[in-house]
């Protein structure tokens, strides 16, 4: 079990307006708050993590996101809105973080606990980056819309250095993971396989899908992971809401200008 935060861990949740499949997602309502306010109230009750932190763009069109932030006296950063490797490299180095989580803003049910899971395990084995998650030929056993990856600062650093393809920028972490022997990294699997799930948000289906979740709860946020697969598990029907979404890939690079 985590025992004790501290200020140099710090997650940071990447959100911008312009989703391609669901613009102005990171706000949408569910349950009577943004989504975003979602993620990081979830987030912020980890056991593991000194700090979390809002990573948006300079780009006009994320001021709705940094005036949210500033009115819930979430701490956010602005940074390049297609480089965002160096936008968590900039994070990272401004909170003075020497171990960093990556979450996304679209993950209202990320839970805690895998949170803690994950930042545990990093520890435990010693590694430069750690992931609950990694894209194929990699099997997934974590629920999408759970993933949550740890890297420590020096990692982190030598990747901003040194990566120069642009989905390596724009998802933040392949050059941790995509060649073996580069760094020492971890997967860490979920037990049972529950990889098929979709908990996520970047269709209209999946907003309606995790809409209806909340409100099975009364719109709390302190539903856990556990939770929510007893649930689909009693209610199959649910999952048809989302099953014809196609899910994107690592190397997948947002073309708009």
């Amino acid at each position: 079990m985590i025992k004790v935060r501290h200020s140099s861990v710090i997650a940071i949740i990447q959100a911008r307006m312009g989703s391609s499949r669901l613009p102005g997602k990171v706000l949408k309502d569910i349950g009577g708050k943004p989504m975003l306010f979602r993620v990081v109230v979830r987030a912020r009750r980890a056991q593991s993590l000194g700090q979390v932190v809002v990573a948006t763009t300079t780009d006009s069109n994320d001021d709705p996101v940094f005036a949210f932030c500033r009115s819930h006296g979430f701490p956010c950063f602005r940074g390049d809105p297609r480089d965002v490797l160096d936008r968590y490299y900039q994070v990272a180095r401004v909170f003075n973080a020497q171990t960093i989580i990556r979450l996304t803003g679209d993950c209202p049910l990320i839970d805690p606990g895998e949170i803690d899971r994950t930042v545990k395990a990093f520890y435990k084995f010693d590694v430069d980056f750690a992931a609950n998650r990694l894209p194929p030929p990699w099997k997934r056993t974590t629920p999408i819309g759970m993933d949550t990856e740890v890297v420590s600062f020096r990692a982190l650093a030598r990747a901003w250095r040194e990566a120069q393809a642009g989905y390596a920028r724009e998802h933040v972490m392949p050059y941790l993971y995509e060649e073996a022997g580069r760094f020492k990294t971890l997967l860490v699997d979920h037990e049972p396989d529950m990889g098929h799930l979709r908990l996520t948000v970047d269709t209209p289906q999946d907003l309606e899908l995790v809409r209806k979740i909340y409100a099975h709860f009364d719109h709390s946020d302190e539903f856990s992971l556990g939770d929510i697969i007893s649930l689909l598990s009693e209610r199959a029907d649910l999952l048809q809401i989302n099953a014809t979404v196609e899910h994107k890939g690592y190397k997948d690079v947002d073309q708009r200008t």
